[in-house]
């Protein structure tokens, strides 16, 4: 008799790397998705960093068939706050659905990150799950893209990237167009996505893009606004 999948949470950005977490994971009998959890910047009503309104990801987490689960934080946020916000979002999460075994994370390399991961999960108790973990970040992007997935670029980090790629489709043209040592995942922060159809995707989101905003002199964000069905996608 096999052994009973374990109900695991993600770790949701909105983005290309949590999705192919939870496509992977998806693909493997060890673990079951059960939840997302994200954190949201309340001020702004939007996913911390990548800047995807709540509109957004809640129709992300319909068409993904989870539900998902908020740490609301406020601007500026230090780390405990974070974490107090993070270890909230995990406790109601496992009163509505259920004892998990831990959170799954879309990180790729960067040590430090999942250093802070591996503490903060001690502290607040829960298992840390990194399915992506030392992949090679061009073939992943790849693999997103041949897979039919697709994501648009709502934050570029114009330390790192020029701000004109903010709003951009990520594909093979734009793979093509990054500059030498860009992380192709953009895995170093130099830039973040929203991901709006694929295979893991019940239905295809519609978006249109909105204004472009610089904040804290540095990080381009590009809005992306929810459309009617049967409206055309950004050309």
């Amino acid at each position: 008799m096999e052994p009973m999948p374990k109900a695991v949470l993600l770790a949701w950005s909105g983005g290309k790397d949590s999705t192919l977490a939870l496509a992977h994971l998806r693909r493997t009998p060890e673990h079951r998705v059960v939840g997302l959890l994200t954190t949201v910047t309340s001020a702004y009503d939007r996913i911390s960093m990548h800047g995807i309104r709540r509109t957004i990801l809640r129709a992300q987490a319909t068409a993904l068939g989870l539900p998902v689960f908020e740490a609301a934080l406020l601007p500026g946020a230090d780390n405990a706050e974070y974490e107090a916000a993070w270890a909230g979002a995990f406790q109601e999460a496992t009163a509505t659905v259920g004892p998990t075994c831990g959170i799954a994370f879309g990180d790729l390399f960067l040590e430090e990150i999942r250093q802070f991961r591996e503490a903060q999960a001690r502290r607040t108790g829960y298992l840390p799950l990194f399915p992506l973990w030392g992949r090679d970040t061009r073939e992943l992007a790849l693999e997103f893209i041949q897979a039919g997935y697709e994501a648009y670029l709502t934050c570029v980090d114009t330390t790192q990237l020029a701000a004109e790629f903010t709003g951009r489709r990520f594909d093979q043209r734009l793979l093509s167009d990054l500059p030498a040592g860009v992380d192709p995942c953009g895995e170093r922060g130099e830039f973040h996505t929203c991901v709006v159809a694929g295979p893991e995707f019940e239905a295809a989101l519609r978006v249109r893009r909105g204004e472009r905003v610089r904040r804290d002199e540095r990080f381009e964000y590009c809005d992306l606004l929810l459309e009617d069905p049967t409206s055309r996608p950004p050309s």
